[in-house]
């Protein structure tokens, strides 16, 4: 069964490795899958992009399987559902589907974990192959964050994540549609949630009755 959860250590031991605050790191997990890189079945949460494996199939698919192929990246082609679980086992259907037609194609068209990264990105994370890339995925949310940390590394991210440059780092990191998505501002917020979860509450005032 995979691990699905993460240890304050883990995360304290990601920041050591980017020289960055634990806040920071967090708020990219929180806006990437809402914290948590796991179905309740145990896959990794997903999300297939439909305009990347029309990209690697040179858009041979599109006719008879729009769906799942199509030129540009579109919205509305996402699963549907009433929560974030039925959407995320959706997602699922579209790859397998996908994989029936290029397996390879398929995994590196989909993002993967709790923090989104692509399959085509495999290589960033230090993986030699898409297929080791997402059985580990599958593994453990430890191997979701060791995934990041090498690809915030490899394209040299670490800066914009250390100085909290958001737009820089959405950019980058989301794509050039992130203005769109709001994420450079979803970002901010996050780590402003998680730096106020640091800090102590004041201790509540005792009433002292009057004799």
């Amino acid at each position: 069964m995979a691990v699905v959860t993460l240890q304050e250590q883990d995360f304290q031991d990601a920041a050591r490795r980017l020289r960055c605050d634990v806040p920071a790191i967090r708020a990219v997990a929180e806006v990437e899958s809402s914290g948590s890189g796991f179905l309740a079945d145990g896959r990794p949460r997903i999300l297939f992009e439909g305009h990347i494996f029309s990209r690697y199939t040179k858009g041979i698919y599109n006719a008879n399987y729009p769906d799942i192929s199509y030129p540009k990246w579109d919205v509305s082609k996402y699963a549907k559902g009433p929560n974030a679980e039925a959407r995320g086992q959706g997602e699922w259907a579209r790859l397998i589907k996908a994989k029936m037609l290029n397996e390879r194609a398929a995994l590196f068209s989909a993002s993967y974990g709790m923090f989104q990264i692509m399959g085509f990105n495999h290589s960033l994370c230090g993986y030699t192959s898409v297929d080791t890339f997402v059985e580990d995925m599958g593994e453990s949310a430890r191997n979701h964050l060791l995934a990041f940390c090498e690809y915030i590394v490899h394209v040299r991210l670490d800066d914009e994540l250390r100085n909290h440059y958001w737009k820089e780092f959405a950019k980058r990191y989301n794509g050039p549609m992130y203005q769109k998505n709001r994420y450079d501002e979803k970002l901010a917020l996050a780590y402003a949630r998680h730096v106020a979860a640091l800090k102590p509450k004041a201790p509540t005032p005792t009433l002292v009755a009057k004799k």
